[in-house]
């Protein structure tokens, strides 16, 4: 079986979405406002909360938004429990749904859901085929035989199996840094999740070499996966405002930067010992001195930092020939109404 439905916009036309809370009483307004506004899909994170009961109330209060998770952790559940929630979801959104996945790393797997956790890329890539292998059993009548090295699937009967509904197979995107993964979302997935600790180069350099490689090897080209990517913007509309912007956007890429994982993206620029300096300060708690080591260079390769009128064109360049879902994460400080604005003038520059 094949990869699922619609993932995005017509090709060539850049989408522009956002995120939405997991406070439950507010997500109905939320997701109203937003397709209102010409978004073109929602997306909710597995931070503290469940990322699927947020979309239900999301897909019951809109019409054309897309609903996504970015991400659910793929290996805190069974493939048969995903595939159940996310055929439900397809079903309700009237074919809407965007399932995200990531893996999470290897404690919180363990020490946090109590799962197995092995060889996160070949488990990952089974988990996707999981999917599709049950989805084919639900949509096309096809036996259940799926018998991978981590999941087995092969009992399905008339009981278990979901009524059918004419909206198909809920694309499947996962989130990738590594080459590894980015090559195996090349190979299996609809699109890529890229993190928000991600920046022009490292897209062109590593991401999208990768992806093209994964393609290649599944017979595949680059119009069948879309990549999502999610772009700091410091900006405001006063000098305070702007200033404020910067410094919160330095705290969230040191902390990011801290993280061994993702010393490969500040190693291509030949920032890695940045990496182990964060390392050490965030061991000691020292959060105000990490942010004062993301120089301003640093800040402007990670985020698109911008006067409020250049920010559409300076989005516009850092989506340009990578990106093909962003969300952009404009300070709290200006208003929707200027955030709208820039977002309309991003449309027509990406319609261009």
């Amino acid at each position: 079986m094949g990869g699922g439905g619609a993932a995005g916009p017509p090709i060539g036309r850049l989408a522009i979405d956002r995120g939405i809370p997991s406070d439950l009483t507010r997500v109905r307004g939320v997701a109203e406002g937003l397709e209102r506004q010409g978004f073109d899909g929602c997306w909710t994170g597995e931070i503290s909360h469940d990322p699927f009961l947020p979309l239900l109330l999301a897909a019951e209060h809109t019409s054309r938004l897309q609903i996504g998770t970015s991400i659910a952790v793929a290996f805190a559940r069974s493939p048969m429990t995903v595939a159940n929630v996310a055929w439900d979801l397809q079903a309700y959104s009237r074919g809407r749904f965007i399932l995200g996945l990531g893996t999470q790393i290897r404690p919180h797997i363990e020490k946090r859901f109590s799962m197995p956790w092995s060889r996160p890329v070949a488990r990952m890539r089974e988990f996707v085929q999981a999917l599709r292998a049950i989805w084919a059993c639900w949509h096309d009548g096809t036996r259940l035989a799926f018998d991978g090295e981590f999941y087995t699937h092969r009992l399905m009967t008339p009981m278990f199996t979901p009524e059918p509904h004419p909206h198909g197979t809920p694309p499947v995107f996962v989130a990738a840094v590594g080459e590894a993964m980015t090559e195996m979302c090349g190979e299996v997935a609809d699109g890529l999740l890229a993190h928000a600790f991600t920046t022009k180069r490292y897209l062109d350099d590593v991401t999208l070499p990768a992806l093209e490689r994964g393609l290649a090897t599944a017979g595949r080209t680059r119009a069948d996966v879309a990549v999502s990517c999610p772009v700091f913007v410091v900006t405001g509309e006063t000098e305070e405002g702007f200033a404020a912007a910067a410094a919160a956007t330095r705290k969230q890429i040191a902390f990011y930067a801290s993280t061994p994982a993702y010393r490969n993206v500040l190693d291509l620029h030949g920032w890695g010992e940045l990496q182990t300096d964060l390392h050490r300060l965030s061991k000691q708690g020292e959060w105000d001195a990490m942010a004062a080591l993301i120089d301003d260079d640093v800040l402007g390769a990670f985020a698109v930092v911008a006067p409020l009128e250049e920010v559409a064109e300076a989005l516009r360049r850092r989506c340009s020939g990578a990106i093909d879902r962003v969300l952009p994460g404009f300070p709290s400080t200006v208003p929707d109404d200027t955030v709208a604005a820039v977002l309309e003038e991003l449309r027509h520059e990406g319609a261009r």
